[in-house]
């Protein structure tokens, strides 16, 4: 769910946020304005509403299901975050690639995406590590064993008398060692200099 999530929230936040970051206009800003609204109100909000909705077609206790609450809520804030990174790339690198004969869309994917890297990774993290460490959503609508998720999994060593540490502390290493190595691994992303030698000459 986490992979999932992350992967859809990257597609549709990258384009989007592009969008924002270009646009000008009302359109432009009344939807950079609701997207903000939303985001803003707490998801307590809106578990009972959609707990009712997806039993009456059957996507409660199915993880399909909850990884569609997880993207909608991630994809706002993923909006956000790439929409403030490609503000920060240059017009004037497009244009460039422009009258070298790229299209708009070519020029998105060859000169704003590929230096946007660091922004697009820390988006990666934000989505994945919010699907990762979920409780309340994955309690109201996971209802079998088998579908249980590691926040979720923890719970069930906790009995009423007595808690089993042991299983408890193995499973909030097995919890954390994903995040690290991610982060071990792309760290060596996380530049903001990725684009210094092409404004060499601003």
């Amino acid at each position: 769910m986490a992979l999932l999530s992350t992967l859809i929230v990257i597609v549709v936040a990258a384009p989007a946020g592009y969008v924002l970051s270009r646009g000008r206009g009302r359109t432009t800003a009344s939807f950079s304005l609701s997207i903000f609204v939303i985001q803003s109100l707490p998801v307590v909000i809106f578990v009972i509403p959609l707990f009712i909705l997806f039993s009456g077609v059957g996507l409660v206790d199915n993880l399909f299901g909850i990884t569609i609450i997880y993207v909608a809520q991630a994809i706002a804030v993923g909006c956000w975050m790439l929409t403030a990174y490609f503000d920060t790339i240059p017009v004037s690198l497009e244009e460039a690639a422009w009258i070298d004969g790229a299209s708009v869309i070519g020029s998105f994917f060859r000169v704003v995406l590929r230096n946007s890297l660091p922004g697009v990774l820390s988006t990666a993290i934000f989505a994945f590590m919010l699907v990762w460490n979920d409780y309340l959503i994955a309690l109201v609508f996971i209802r079998s064993n088998t579908n249980y998720t590691l926040p979720i999994g923890v719970q069930t060593f906790f009995q009423q008398i007595q808690v089993d540490w042991g299983p408890v502390m193995a499973l909030a290493v097995i919890m954390l060692l994903p995040p690290v190595i991610v982060f071990a691994v792309f760290n060596r992303y996380f530049s903001v200099g990725g684009i210094g030698g092409a404004l060499a000459g601003r």
